[in-house]
């Protein structure tokens, strides 16, 4: 099915590119053998280049071959290419032939699905306007080149709203002053139900991840604080929050059974059906006093997605003090690497990709700031990068961010 719509969708850019490519140049199919008359006639109108004159399947197939940079680049180098790239259902392709395989999605780099739930451009009005001049037909049009840049992890760093002078200096000046180090708390089904535990690895792997500190009791019964020490010079702390003790969760994980949450409550469902949760008492005391949250999730297909996650990730962070500036990230997590038969062509058969995450958490509702990262419990792979992520928003300055 998946081949079906990716065949449908390249015949629509194609269609679009080959109509456009045959009002641009009449005769652009044509190959021109006689070079002199070539010259001749380039002199009464311009004359397509070797590229511009091949077919449309292969400027196509050499458009997929190409990094957005690439692509930008080649639209700068004349007024063909420049109308050519900017063509919304050719980024609209290579928003929803990408966009599975981004390793990880933020509040702020989220595309608007909206865009994709649209029907498809009209062909008969997606490059009529764009030659120069056309720019104003272009406004009415979903930007999905936008939306790719935005999203796309190669491009998404010149997307990053610039901070004003006065907050440079303020950051500066918080620099010289010692603070704390910032804790956060971890809680989530992907803690419970992989086969490798996440938070054993954690405590193992020193090469990823230094402990700086012995683990302390902070909660009755339910976790324990950890701190660690990232990039070998900020410290930081992480309490994790398990539904039950150790012998049940490990119980219902090998009878893959679900079972009883201590550290929520159930208050029945809301006007939608859905249900309503209230943390316990020992856990609101610990998210009013966490700089951020960890919510571990099973990207594993076929495991996790359960109605309960959204309603006990809001009810989370309504119970912090000043929850809207907490940030919140989501490790998208599995147990192991893909083994080397899975290519990344269809990764998406092995894990749940993050911007399907981010829609599954509901997360785009969120007045927080939020990101989904790719993990692996194993080898820890992406860990590093939502960590620095998570204490950048907690006003730590990371060295080369």
């Amino acid at each position: 099915m998946a081949g079906n719509i990716q065949q449908l969708n390249e015949s629509v850019v194609i269609r679009s590119l080959r109509r456009f490519g045959n009002t641009y140049f009449p005769n652009g199919s044509k190959v021109f053998k006689d070079e002199l008359a070539t010259v001749i006639e380039a002199k009464a109108e311009p004359q397509p280049g070797f590229l511009d004159s091949s077919p449309v399947d292969v400027q196509f197939l050499i458009m997929t071959f190409l990094c957005p940079a690439d692509i930008c680049c080649l639209g700068a180098t004349s007024r063909y290419w420049r109308a050519m790239v900017r063509d919304p259902l050719l980024w609209r392709y290579f928003l929803l032939r990408d966009m599975p395989y981004w390793p990880s999605i933020d509040h702020i780099s989220m595309p608007q699905l909206q865009f994709l739930d649209a029907p498809l451009i009209d062909e008969d009005e997606s490059l009529d306007d764009r030659e120069e001049g056309g720019d104003r037909g272009m406004e009415s049009k979903f930007d999905y080149m936008s939306e790719y840049l935005k999203g796309c992890p190669s491009c998404r760093q010149q997307w990053l709203p610039s901070r004003p002078a006065y907050e440079v200096i303020t950051s500066f000046l918080q620099s010289l002053v010692l603070s704390s180090e910032p804790r956060y708390v971890m809680f989530g089904p992907g803690m419970e139900q992989l086969d490798v535990s996440l938070v054993t690895r954690l405590m193992q792997a020193s090469d990823v991840l230094r402990l700086s500190g012995t683990p302390h009791r902070q909660i009755n019964g339910i976790g324990s604080g950890i701190s660690f020490i990232f990039n070998n010079q900020h410290k930081f702390n992480i309490l994790t929050l398990y539904s039950t003790n150790r012998a049940e969760r490990e119980r219902a994980r090998v009878q893959q059974q679900s079972v009883g949450n201590k550290l929520f409550t159930l208050e029945g469902t809301d006007e939608s059906g859905c249900p309503v949760y209230s943390p316990a008492p020992q856990v609101q005391q610990v998210c009013q006093v966490v700089d951020g949250f960890i919510y571990v999730a099973n990207a594993e297909l076929g495991r996790g997605g359960e109605e309960s996650e959204v309603a006990q990730i809001q009810a989370v962070l309504s119970s912090a003090e000043s929850s809207a500036s907490k940030p919140l990230l989501v490790l998208s997590c599995v147990s192991r690497d893909a083994p080397e038969e899975v290519t990344s062509r269809n990764r998406t058969r092995w894990r749940t990709p993050c911007v399907d995450m981010a829609k599954r958490l509901e997360l785009p509702q969120l007045a927080n700031p939020w990101m989904v990262q790719d993990t692996v419990a194993e080898s820890l792979s992406g860990l590093l990068d939502g960590i620095s992520w998570l204490l950048r928003c907690s006003g730590v300055k990371i060295h080369g961010s």
